[in-house]
Protein backbone atom coordinates (compact mmCIF):
# COMPACT_ATOMS: atom_id res chain seq x y z
CA UNK A 1 0.00 0.00 0.00
CA UNK A 2 2.69 2.95 1.00
CA UNK A 3 5.00 4.86 -0.63
CA UNK A 4 6.68 6.82 1.95
CA UNK A 5 6.47 10.39 2.03
CA UNK A 6 10.30 11.13 2.01
CA UNK A 7 10.52 9.02 -1.12
CA UNK A 8 8.30 10.65 -2.64
CA UNK A 9 9.27 14.22 -2.02
CA UNK A 10 12.62 13.01 -3.33
CA UNK A 11 10.91 11.57 -6.53
CA UNK A 12 9.24 15.12 -6.60
CA UNK A 13 12.59 16.85 -7.75
CA UNK A 14 12.99 18.09 -11.30
CA UNK A 15 9.11 16.96 -12.18
CA UNK A 16 8.16 18.73 -15.41
CA UNK A 17 11.42 18.77 -16.98
CA UNK A 18 11.07 18.02 -20.57
CA UNK A 19 13.98 18.13 -23.14
CA UNK A 20 13.92 17.55 -26.62
CA UNK A 21 15.40 14.04 -28.70
CA UNK A 22 15.36 12.25 -31.64
CA UNK A 23 14.33 8.49 -31.45
CA UNK A 24 13.79 5.94 -33.61
CA UNK A 25 10.55 6.20 -35.76
CA UNK A 26 7.84 3.78 -35.02
CA UNK A 27 4.18 3.55 -36.86
CA UNK A 28 2.65 4.64 -33.28
CA UNK A 29 3.60 7.28 -30.96
CA UNK A 30 2.35 8.44 -27.43
CA UNK A 31 0.43 11.70 -27.28
CA UNK A 32 0.37 13.64 -24.29
CA UNK A 33 -2.01 16.52 -22.96
CA UNK A 34 -2.91 17.90 -19.64
CA UNK A 35 -5.86 16.75 -17.78
CA UNK A 36 -7.70 19.72 -15.50
CA UNK A 37 -11.09 18.50 -13.97
CA UNK A 38 -12.45 21.30 -12.19
CA UNK A 39 -14.75 21.08 -9.02
CA UNK A 40 -18.42 21.02 -8.88
CA UNK A 41 -19.57 22.01 -5.17
CA UNK A 42 -18.79 19.75 -2.67
CA UNK A 43 -15.86 17.83 -4.99
CA UNK A 44 -12.09 19.02 -5.58
CA UNK A 45 -9.90 19.66 -8.25
CA UNK A 46 -8.06 16.73 -10.43
CA UNK A 47 -5.28 17.17 -12.18
CA UNK A 48 -3.15 14.54 -14.34
CA UNK A 49 -2.32 13.68 -17.99
CA UNK A 50 -4.24 11.90 -21.47
CA UNK A 51 -1.72 9.83 -23.25
CA UNK A 52 -2.98 8.57 -26.34
CA UNK A 53 -1.97 6.73 -29.65
CA UNK A 54 -0.82 9.46 -32.73
CA UNK A 55 0.59 8.74 -35.93
CA UNK A 56 2.80 12.02 -35.65
CA UNK A 57 6.61 10.88 -35.26
CA UNK A 58 8.51 13.99 -34.66
CA UNK A 59 8.49 16.72 -31.92
CA UNK A 60 9.32 13.87 -29.09
CA UNK A 61 10.21 15.38 -25.89
CA UNK A 62 11.26 13.21 -22.69
CA UNK A 63 8.12 13.91 -20.06
CA UNK A 64 7.47 12.86 -16.27
CA UNK A 65 11.34 11.68 -15.32
CA UNK A 66 13.69 13.25 -12.93
CA UNK A 67 17.35 12.92 -11.58
CA UNK A 68 16.16 9.46 -10.13
CA UNK A 69 13.68 8.10 -12.54
CA UNK A 70 14.02 7.82 -16.09
CA UNK A 71 11.15 9.66 -18.05
CA UNK A 72 9.40 8.50 -21.17
CA UNK A 73 9.12 9.61 -24.55
CA UNK A 74 5.37 12.14 -25.75
CA UNK A 75 4.67 14.38 -28.27
CA UNK A 76 2.87 17.21 -26.57
CA UNK A 77 -0.71 18.16 -28.10
CA UNK A 78 0.14 15.86 -30.80
CA UNK A 79 -2.62 15.13 -33.67
CA UNK A 80 -5.16 12.55 -32.67
CA UNK A 81 -5.38 9.32 -34.09
CA UNK A 82 -7.68 9.55 -37.41
CA UNK A 83 -7.74 5.73 -38.40
CA UNK A 84 -7.25 2.81 -36.25
CA UNK A 85 -3.57 2.10 -36.15
CA UNK A 86 -3.41 -0.54 -34.00
CA UNK A 87 -4.82 -3.82 -33.22
CA UNK A 88 -6.98 -2.38 -30.46
CA UNK A 89 -8.70 0.10 -32.82
CA UNK A 90 -11.62 -0.98 -34.45
CA UNK A 91 -12.90 -0.14 -37.70
CA UNK A 92 -15.49 2.70 -36.02
CA UNK A 93 -12.07 4.23 -34.88
CA UNK A 94 -12.71 3.92 -31.15
CA UNK A 95 -10.18 2.77 -28.82
CA UNK A 96 -10.14 1.38 -25.52
CA UNK A 97 -9.65 3.60 -22.55
CA UNK A 98 -7.03 2.54 -18.96
CA UNK A 99 -7.57 4.86 -16.06
CA UNK A 100 -4.85 4.54 -13.91
CA UNK A 101 -4.67 5.41 -10.16
CA UNK A 102 -1.33 5.76 -7.91
CA UNK A 103 -0.18 4.09 -4.62
CA UNK A 104 0.13 6.59 -1.17
CA UNK A 105 1.81 9.44 -1.82
CA UNK A 106 2.24 8.84 -5.23
CA UNK A 107 1.24 10.68 -8.28
CA UNK A 108 -0.53 10.83 -11.88
CA UNK A 109 3.62 10.16 -13.52
CA UNK A 110 4.26 6.64 -11.52
CA UNK A 111 3.17 4.13 -14.21
CA UNK A 112 3.72 6.54 -17.03
CA UNK A 113 5.96 3.57 -18.45
CA UNK A 114 2.90 1.53 -18.92
CA UNK A 115 0.74 4.34 -20.23
CA UNK A 116 3.02 4.35 -23.11
CA UNK A 117 3.28 0.77 -23.65
CA UNK A 118 -0.63 0.76 -23.99
CA UNK A 119 -0.67 4.11 -26.04
CA UNK A 120 1.70 2.30 -28.56
CA UNK A 121 -0.51 -1.00 -28.86
CA UNK A 122 -3.87 1.35 -29.59
CA UNK A 123 -5.32 2.93 -25.90
CA UNK A 124 -5.84 5.74 -24.13
CA UNK A 125 -4.57 6.30 -20.93
CA UNK A 126 -5.40 8.53 -18.08
CA UNK A 127 -4.13 9.28 -14.75
CA UNK A 128 -4.66 11.98 -11.85
CA UNK A 129 -3.43 12.92 -8.66
CA UNK A 130 -5.72 11.96 -5.86
CA UNK A 131 -5.66 15.08 -3.36
CA UNK A 132 -5.08 13.80 0.18
CA UNK A 133 -2.95 10.96 -1.18
CA UNK A 134 -0.42 12.02 -3.85
CA UNK A 135 2.98 13.53 -3.86
CA UNK A 136 1.69 17.31 -3.84
CA UNK A 137 -1.15 17.09 -1.90
CA UNK A 138 -1.56 16.10 1.25
CA UNK A 139 -4.85 17.41 3.14
CA UNK A 140 -5.64 15.67 6.01
CA UNK A 141 -9.12 16.39 5.41
CA UNK A 142 -8.93 14.82 1.86
CA UNK A 143 -6.96 11.80 3.23
CA UNK A 144 -10.17 10.85 6.04
CA UNK A 145 -12.45 10.89 3.27
CA UNK A 146 -10.67 8.31 1.54
CA UNK A 147 -13.55 7.19 -0.46
CA UNK A 148 -13.47 10.07 -2.63
CA UNK A 149 -10.48 8.09 -4.71
CA UNK A 150 -12.80 6.22 -6.61
CA UNK A 151 -14.79 8.89 -6.75
CA UNK A 152 -12.13 10.70 -8.76
CA UNK A 153 -11.53 7.60 -11.22
CA UNK A 154 -15.07 7.58 -11.87
CA UNK A 155 -14.67 11.58 -12.49
CA UNK A 156 -11.77 11.33 -15.16
CA UNK A 157 -14.13 8.80 -16.87
CA UNK A 158 -16.61 11.46 -17.11
CA UNK A 159 -14.49 14.52 -17.84
CA UNK A 160 -12.77 11.92 -20.80
CA UNK A 161 -16.29 10.97 -22.97
CA UNK A 162 -17.72 14.07 -22.35
CA UNK A 163 -14.86 15.78 -23.98
CA UNK A 164 -15.52 16.90 -27.67
CA UNK A 165 -12.29 16.13 -29.19
CA UNK A 166 -11.42 12.96 -27.00
CA UNK A 167 -15.12 11.56 -26.49
CA UNK A 168 -16.08 10.19 -29.85
CA UNK A 169 -12.64 8.47 -30.10
CA UNK A 170 -13.64 6.35 -26.85
CA UNK A 171 -15.49 2.72 -27.22
CA UNK A 172 -17.21 2.99 -23.95
CA UNK A 173 -17.51 -1.01 -23.67
CA UNK A 174 -13.74 -0.96 -23.43
CA UNK A 175 -13.23 1.10 -20.40
CA UNK A 176 -10.20 -0.76 -18.46
CA UNK A 177 -8.56 0.39 -15.02
CA UNK A 178 -5.31 -0.41 -13.54
CA UNK A 179 -4.32 0.59 -9.74
CA UNK A 180 -0.96 0.37 -7.55
CA UNK A 181 -0.87 -0.10 -3.93
CA UNK A 182 -3.76 2.32 -2.67
CA UNK A 183 -4.43 2.68 -6.12
CA UNK A 184 -6.00 -1.17 -6.07
CA UNK A 185 -7.77 -0.67 -3.46
CA UNK A 186 -8.95 2.18 -5.33
CA UNK A 187 -9.65 -0.29 -8.19
CA UNK A 188 -11.10 -3.07 -6.35
CA UNK A 189 -13.51 -0.75 -4.67
CA UNK A 190 -14.90 0.74 -8.23
CA UNK A 191 -15.32 -3.18 -9.16
CA UNK A 192 -17.88 -3.52 -6.55
CA UNK A 193 -16.08 -4.22 -3.20
CA UNK A 194 -17.73 -2.40 0.37
CA UNK A 195 -15.40 -1.01 3.22
CA UNK A 196 -16.68 -2.54 5.94
CA UNK A 197 -15.55 -0.59 8.73
CA UNK A 198 -16.64 -3.10 11.78
CA UNK A 199 -14.44 -5.83 9.90
CA UNK A 200 -11.28 -3.65 9.47
CA UNK A 201 -12.03 -2.11 13.11
CA UNK A 202 -11.92 -5.99 14.35
CA UNK A 203 -9.05 -6.74 12.44
CA UNK A 204 -7.06 -4.04 13.67
CA UNK A 205 -7.91 -4.30 16.94
CA UNK A 206 -6.10 -8.05 17.04
CA UNK A 207 -3.44 -7.14 14.52
CA UNK A 208 -2.67 -3.32 15.78
CA UNK A 209 0.30 -3.61 14.04
CA UNK A 210 -0.18 -4.12 10.25
CA UNK A 211 1.00 -1.54 8.43
CA UNK A 212 -3.08 -0.83 7.11
CA UNK A 213 -4.34 -0.05 10.19
CA UNK A 214 -1.54 2.18 11.47
CA UNK A 215 -2.54 4.32 8.16
CA UNK A 216 -6.00 4.30 8.62
CA UNK A 217 -5.50 5.29 12.18
CA UNK A 218 -3.09 8.21 11.29
CA UNK A 219 -5.71 9.47 8.62
CA UNK A 220 -8.52 9.08 11.19
CA UNK A 221 -10.18 6.76 8.78
CA UNK A 222 -14.29 6.17 9.35
CA UNK A 223 -14.01 7.65 12.70
CA UNK A 224 -17.43 9.21 12.92
CA UNK A 225 -20.52 8.09 12.48
CA UNK A 226 -21.04 9.80 9.01
CA UNK A 227 -17.87 8.96 7.52
CA UNK A 228 -18.95 5.15 8.33
CA UNK A 229 -22.06 5.50 7.00
CA UNK A 230 -20.03 7.12 3.47
CA UNK A 231 -17.46 5.16 3.34
CA UNK A 232 -19.58 1.94 3.15
CA UNK A 233 -21.47 2.94 0.07
CA UNK A 234 -21.81 1.63 -3.31
CA UNK A 235 -18.19 3.39 -5.11
CA UNK A 236 -18.22 0.86 -8.29
CA UNK A 237 -18.74 2.05 -11.34
CA UNK A 238 -20.11 -0.36 -13.85
CA UNK A 239 -18.54 1.56 -16.85
CA UNK A 240 -15.23 -0.31 -15.96
CA UNK A 241 -15.35 -3.57 -18.30
CA UNK A 242 -12.04 -5.22 -16.14
CA UNK A 243 -9.69 -4.29 -13.93
CA UNK A 244 -5.97 -4.77 -13.26
CA UNK A 245 -4.56 -4.68 -9.11
CA UNK A 246 -0.84 -3.97 -8.53
CA UNK A 247 0.13 -5.47 -5.09
CA UNK A 248 -2.73 -3.90 -3.45
CA UNK A 249 -3.08 -3.12 0.36
CA UNK A 250 -6.19 -2.74 2.53
CA UNK A 251 -7.86 -6.28 1.30
CA UNK A 252 -8.68 -6.37 5.21
CA UNK A 253 -10.98 -3.31 4.84
CA UNK A 254 -13.98 -4.84 2.04
CA UNK A 255 -16.66 -7.22 2.87
CA UNK A 256 -16.16 -11.18 2.19
CA UNK A 257 -19.73 -10.61 0.61
CA UNK A 258 -19.45 -7.56 -1.49
CA UNK A 259 -16.03 -9.21 -2.97
CA UNK A 260 -17.65 -12.40 -3.32
CA UNK A 261 -20.37 -10.34 -5.58
CA UNK A 262 -17.82 -8.94 -7.97
CA UNK A 263 -18.28 -9.85 -11.36
CA UNK A 264 -16.38 -8.23 -13.87
CA UNK A 265 -12.68 -9.77 -14.63
CA UNK A 266 -10.08 -8.92 -12.58
CA UNK A 267 -6.36 -9.61 -13.02
CA UNK A 268 -4.23 -9.50 -9.48
CA UNK A 269 -0.14 -9.30 -9.47
CA UNK A 270 0.68 -9.66 -6.38
CA UNK A 271 4.89 -9.11 -5.66
CA UNK A 272 6.52 -11.82 -3.23
CA UNK A 273 9.92 -9.98 -2.76
CA UNK A 274 8.53 -8.01 0.48
CA UNK A 275 10.66 -4.91 1.09
CA UNK A 276 7.85 -2.86 1.37
CA UNK A 277 6.15 -4.02 4.29
CA UNK A 278 3.32 -5.92 2.59
CA UNK A 279 1.79 -9.07 3.85
CA UNK A 280 0.49 -10.60 0.64
CA UNK A 281 -1.01 -13.50 3.06
CA UNK A 282 -3.72 -10.78 4.11
CA UNK A 283 -3.40 -8.72 0.56
CA UNK A 284 -3.60 -10.12 -2.89
CA UNK A 285 -3.66 -13.98 -2.06
CA UNK A 286 -6.73 -12.80 0.36
CA UNK A 287 -8.44 -10.84 -2.26
CA UNK A 288 -7.91 -13.50 -4.55
CA UNK A 289 -9.07 -16.14 -2.28
CA UNK A 290 -12.19 -14.12 -1.45
CA UNK A 291 -13.08 -12.92 -5.31
CA UNK A 292 -14.80 -15.37 -7.82
CA UNK A 293 -12.11 -17.77 -9.28
CA UNK A 294 -13.84 -17.55 -12.73
CA UNK A 295 -13.50 -14.22 -13.20
CA UNK A 296 -9.92 -13.72 -11.37
CA UNK A 297 -6.43 -14.12 -12.43
CA UNK A 298 -3.78 -14.54 -10.56
CA UNK A 299 -0.20 -14.11 -11.20
CA UNK A 300 3.18 -13.68 -8.50
CA UNK A 301 6.01 -13.14 -10.59
CA UNK A 302 9.24 -14.65 -8.22
CA UNK A 303 11.46 -11.36 -9.28
CA UNK A 304 8.59 -8.66 -8.38
CA UNK A 305 8.54 -6.23 -5.62
CA UNK A 306 6.45 -3.27 -4.21
CA UNK A 307 8.06 -0.58 -6.14
CA UNK A 308 8.44 -2.18 -9.48
CA UNK A 309 5.64 -1.06 -10.57
CA UNK A 310 7.19 2.34 -10.34
CA UNK A 311 9.05 3.71 -13.18
CA UNK A 312 12.62 2.71 -13.92
CA UNK A 313 15.62 4.73 -12.10
CA UNK A 314 18.19 6.41 -13.53
CA UNK A 315 22.27 5.57 -13.34
CA UNK A 316 22.71 7.80 -10.65
CA UNK A 317 19.59 7.27 -8.28
CA UNK A 318 20.50 5.25 -6.10
CA UNK A 319 23.77 7.69 -5.20
CA UNK A 320 21.59 10.29 -5.41
CA UNK A 321 19.08 8.64 -2.77
CA UNK A 322 22.15 7.66 -1.16
CA UNK A 323 23.27 11.39 -0.40
CA UNK A 324 19.61 12.59 -0.41
CA UNK A 325 17.36 9.72 1.91
CA UNK A 326 19.68 6.69 2.32
CA UNK A 327 16.97 5.22 4.16
CA UNK A 328 14.49 5.29 1.26
CA UNK A 329 17.67 3.71 -0.94
CA UNK A 330 15.45 0.26 -1.37
CA UNK A 331 13.08 2.02 -4.11
CA UNK A 332 15.64 1.74 -6.51
CA UNK A 333 17.05 -1.68 -5.68
CA UNK A 334 17.28 -3.42 -8.70
CA UNK A 335 15.47 -1.07 -10.51
CA UNK A 336 17.04 -0.54 -13.74
CA UNK A 337 17.56 -3.72 -16.18
CA UNK A 338 15.79 -5.93 -13.59
CA UNK A 339 12.73 -3.65 -13.53
CA UNK A 340 12.77 -3.05 -16.92
CA UNK A 341 12.60 -6.79 -17.66
CA UNK A 342 9.69 -6.80 -15.09
CA UNK A 343 7.86 -4.36 -16.53
CA UNK A 344 7.88 -6.08 -20.18
CA UNK A 345 6.30 -8.81 -18.24
CA UNK A 346 3.42 -6.98 -16.72
CA UNK A 347 2.95 -5.39 -19.95
CA UNK A 348 2.53 -8.25 -21.91
CA UNK A 349 -0.07 -9.71 -18.59
CA UNK A 350 -2.27 -6.56 -18.78
CA UNK A 351 -2.48 -6.52 -22.89
CA UNK A 352 -3.21 -9.70 -22.95
CA UNK A 353 -5.94 -9.60 -20.02
CA UNK A 354 -7.57 -6.34 -21.38
CA UNK A 355 -7.84 -7.22 -24.74
CA UNK A 356 -9.40 -10.68 -23.63
CA UNK A 357 -12.46 -8.46 -22.78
Amino acid sequence: MPLRPSIIALAALLFGANATLADSVQSVQTGLVDITINAPPGDRNLRGFLWYPTEKNTGQVRAHGNAVWEPIKVIPDAPLPIRPTAPTATTTDQYPLVVLSHGMFGNARNQAWLAQSLTRQGYFVAAIDHPGTSTFQRAPLDQRRLWQRPHDISRTIDHIIDDPEFGPLIDQNRIYMAGHSLGGLTAVWLAGGRYDPAKIDAFCRDNPAELVCNILGDWGIAKTPEDRLTIAQDWSDPRISAFAVFDLGGTQTFSVESLAKIDRPMLVIGAPLDIAGMDLDIESRALVAALPAATTTYIEPASLSHFDFLGLCTQNALAILQDEAPEDMFVCQDGITERRQDHKAVTAQVLDFFSTY
